[in-house]
């Protein structure tokens, strides 16, 4: 409808041939119509050419509007700026049909010379100032319409016509329409009657200049209630492009002391285009979700929703309380919609041009089956694509349905006429990006792959155990008792920006959640506990993992991983247990290292050492190894193997199979080694690292583990990437037996180094000594084969030699070597100590070069050793 509420109220089939007036802008209105116009509300309540002109439409010859109609209430500036305006056809239907026609017939029936009625089509002007509801009636509405009626002669174009109109009225005065009926139909719509206004008896000043102020109340009354309901599902649906509206009555009408008669009449007029209006944009203001006690005791779920629109019409009424369906869409739109809740508005208060606030609570008694079983042909239900909508931020729409109102102040023709439209309602999505506040794992369990599984399945692929806590937070509007019982997702992990891996949790994973409540800026949440259990981690980028390793390792800090997630949610709440199906969620998960001294601490011992195949070059040996591991991570180890190195020169391989790790002390992890240097240089670093290694003192060995594409079968690119990492950790500390003429308490040496020569006792008369040696292999003999040794008093001072080349065997546990040749260094300070000794003991130092055999292997090293005890005898 036009913003101009000044309207030519009936337009000629003669205006198109008339030419302007030439005398428009001496035309003069009253003072008092001049000042009298309010409102703003503009519209050509009825034209007519050939008694069905497109409505709002421009005369075809009309070059520019008289001075008289340039007013901007006019609606000749509706007719040149139709493009900027949109007219309002519901006002145009309940002020030109109801009251305009009426003006109409009025102007028509004051005289009936053609002259002055073609005067009367161009000249009337009808300003509608107010249409209110009074008060709405079982069998209708009772309603106000105020306006200012004036006749304006500057409109008429033929100066005859405009002479003589001008005359005819001046004549008449005034004419009066008696009470009567308006029945308004759909022509195009099988004749459908849209409804019945009662008009009372109106009286109009029909002079030139004059304004009629009109105020009076109608009683409109709904018609044929099925054919409206066509008509506004058409107009819901899309499907309207026109609307022909036909108005008709029959009014008697007199002017002063002569009674004109009785006159039927007839007006049609098309709306289309932007004519007929749009669906009103809303705007949620609040929306709030709770539980209620139902009658029946159990518990449901409410919505208290709050919207605000514009009522752009000059209109004001009262909406009493409206009941409605709310209605969902099922698994195909050919399939009827589900129904999920029931809605009560309030009783709204509607002012002209104001916004319109509305309050409406939902409540959801149950969710039915339907809605919540899984689609044919689909992984989702109804709820699951309504809820995924919504939680992804899309828009989403549901269905209104008019339903039986609760209050007996509703009149039954409201609930009649809104019950069978059903309304599509755009309902914006809630984006729950950062949903996840915090997220750690506690208790991570690393499991490396099952070495006989297919390559590209989970089960060759590392797994990890964790307990994962989240906080999460809720959005405004969930305030509602919610627990989570069960989590499944599929998680990308990142490490600085770079994707790491994929993180498998498609199995469904228990959980609990405690709620947090909403205080001061805190807004309210839940905090998630869920057991993982073995998820597959799919390595996608093997530097970033080797990265995170090394940052884990030699890093001695945190480390941060981002992880970006969709989550199916298992729910428990007062409507019973659903899914919520792909939540988008991202959170960071900090790691800790490995303890701030690095894989040192993790601090190895080894023994029960056993031999179990030798050859001229290599050694297989088993050990069990106690290890204390100071993170609070734990792993499985199904198979690996580690590359041994000394000096960047490779020296074997370490193999450990079926090991499970926890967080601190470890015993009897069985681990098997090869020792085979087969290079010249790996054997002299081999000889070095040995002769180190079983010297009592001063040197501090390290091996160094490094990974190799053999390390995890299943993974041989991950364990390719992984060496170029070393790992270097002391060498493990072999576990020597106690020689027993030394009780607990009684040796002073450092306990900490290896004692493979306990003490030594020195016969002076036949020159010759024996050793009390421990031996390291508890279940396999060791040979000596040859011996250059050098024994020496305060470090320095030489006290004799020892040269045997005949093998002799050093069984398990303690045992005494032969009496070994020694020539003294006769003379000697060191000599001379130890016949100062003879009969009690001293501490001694000694270098020696060794040959030893095991099985088929020999090898010849060096030794050094400090403060062996000597005893001294005849």
């Amino acid at each position: 409808m036009s913003e101009n509420p000044r309207s030519p109220l009936l337009r000629g089939e003669e205006v198109d041939e008339q030419p302007k007036s030439q005398h428009s802008k001496t035309s003069v209105r009253s003072k008092r119509s001049q000042t009298s116009v309010h409102s703003e509300e503009s519209t050509p309540l009825l034209s007519r050419e050939n008694n069905d002109r497109e409505y709002g439409s421009p005369s075809p010859t009309r070059d520019a509007p008289s001075p008289g109609a340039t007013s901007p209430r006019s609606i000749q500036d509706d007719d040149e700026d139709t493009g900027k305006s949109t007219r309002r056809w519901p006002t145009v239907v309940a002020l030109s049909l109801l009251g305009l026609i009426i003006i109409t017939i009025l102007g028509l029936g004051f005289a009936a010379p053609a002259v002055v009625e073609e005067y009367s089509k161009q000249a009337m002007v009808f300003e509608p100032t107010d249409l209110s509801i009074d008060s709405i009636t079982p069998s209708g509405v009772r309603a106000r319409i105020r306006g200012e009626f004036t006749m304006d002669a500057s409109r008429v174009h033929k100066k005859p016509v405009r002479d003589l109109g001008r005359a005819g009225t001046w004549i008449a005065k005034a004419v009066e329409s008696k009470p009567s009926n308006v029945e308004v139909y759909l022509p195009e719509l099988g004749n459908v009657l849209l409804g019945t206004a009662s008009v009372p008896r109106i009286v109009v000043d029909v002079r030139n200049g004059h304004t009629t102020y009109i105020d009076f109340i109608t009683d409109l009354e709904p018609g044929d209630i099925e054919g409206i309901r066509r008509v506004a599902k058409d107009w819901v649906d899309g499907r309207l492009d026109q609307l022909r509206v036909q108005g008709q009555a029959k009014v008697d009408l007199k002017s002063g002391l002569f009674n004109l008669g009785t006159r039927s009449f007839s007006e049609t007029m098309l709306f289309k285009g932007k004519d007929i209006p749009a669906m009103p944009t809303y705007n949620i203001t609040r929306l709030n979700f709770h539980e209620v006690q139902l009658p029946d005791s159990d518990r449901g779920m409410a919505a208290d929703v709050s919207l605000v629109l514009y009522n752009g019409y000059p209109v004001t009424f009262t909406v009493p309380q409206l009941s409605f369906d709310i209605l969902v869409p099922n698994c195909a739109p050919e399939q009827p919609y589900i129904l999920l809740a029931n809605a009560i508005t309030n009783e709204v208060a509607i002012s002209p041009r104001e916004d319109v606030h509305v309050n409406v609570t939902g409540i959801i008694r149950q969710l039915p089956d339907v809605f919540t079983t899984v689609c044919p042909d689909s992984g989702n239900s109804p709820l699951d694509i309504l809820l995924g909508q919504y939680i992804s931020g899309r828009e989403t729409t549901i269905f209104v349905r008019g339903a039986e109102s609760p209050s007996s102040d509703t009149p039954r023709w409201i609930s009649d006429l809104i019950k069978s439209v059903v309304v599509p309602l755009p309902f914006p999505g809630h984006s729950f990006d950062n949903l996840i506040k915090d997220l750690s794992l506690n208790r991570v369990h690393l499991g490396l792959p099952d070495p006989f599984a297919d390559p590209n399945t989970p089960e060759a692929q590392p797994k990890i155990s964790a307990i994962v806590e989240a906080q999460v937070k809720l959005p405004n509007e969930m305030n509602f008792p919610i627990d989570v019982s069960r989590v499944r997702a599929n998680a990308t992990v990142f490490y600085h920006g770079k994707q790491l891996g994929l993180l498998d949790l498609r199995k469904w994973q228990n959980a609990n959640s405690t709620r947090i409540e909403a205080h001061g800026d805190q807004q309210a949440g839940l905090v998630i506990k869920s057991v993982v259990k073995d998820a597959p981690l799919e390595v996608t980028d093997d530097d970033v993992f080797t990265k995170v390793v090394e940052a884990l390792i030699f890093g001695g800090k945190s480390i941060v991983l981002d992880v970006k997630t969709t989550v199916d949610v298992e729910t428990v709440m007062a409507l019973g247990k659903f899914i919520i199906r792909d939540i988008l969620a991202k959170g960071k998960v900090p790691i800790k290292p490995i303890s701030g001294n690095g894989i040192e601490s993790f601090t190895p011992e080894v023994g029960d050492l056993k031999i179990l195949e030798t050859t001229r070059s290599s050694l297989l040996v088993q050990a069990k190894v106690n290890v204390t591991n100071p993170t609070n991570y734990s792993a499985t180890v199904p198979y690996v193997n580690m590359n041994l190195l000394s000096n960047d020169t490779l020296l074997g391989q370490a193999i450990a199979k079926n090991v499970h790790v926890v967080p601190g002390r470890n015993d009897d992890i069985v681990v098997t080694a090869t020792w085979e240097a087969l290079s010249s240089k790996g054997k002299a670093v081999g000889r070095e690292l040995l002769s180190q290694y079983i010297s009592v003192e001063g040197y501090n060995t390290t091996l160094t583990l490094k990974t190799h594409s053999g390390t995890i079968p299943t993974q041989p690119r991950l364990g390719a990437a992984l060496s170029s990492l070393a790992i270097e950790i002391p060498t493990p500390k072999l576990k020597t037996p106690k020689n027993p003429n030394h009780p607990d308490g009684e040796d002073e040496r450092d306990p900490n180094s290896p004692h493979f020569i306990d003490d030594a006792t020195f016969h002076l008369i036949t020159s010759t000594a024996t050793f009390t040696l421990l031996s390291p292999l508890p279940h396999t003999t060791i040979f000596i084969t040859s011996i250059d040794a050098t024994a020496f008093y305060n470090h320095t001072e030489a006290v004799g030699e020892i040269l045997y080349d005949l093998p002799f065997a050093v069984r398990p546990g303690a045992s005494t070597s032969p009496r070994l040749p020694v020539d003294w260094s006769l003379g000697s300070v060191g000599y001379e100590a130890v016949k100062q000794a003879l009969g009690g003991s001293l501490k001694l130092d000694a270098k020696a070069t060794v040959g030893i055999r095991v099985g088929k292997w020999e090898e010849k090293v060096w030794f050094t050793g400090s403060g062996i005890g000597a005893h001294i005898k005849i």
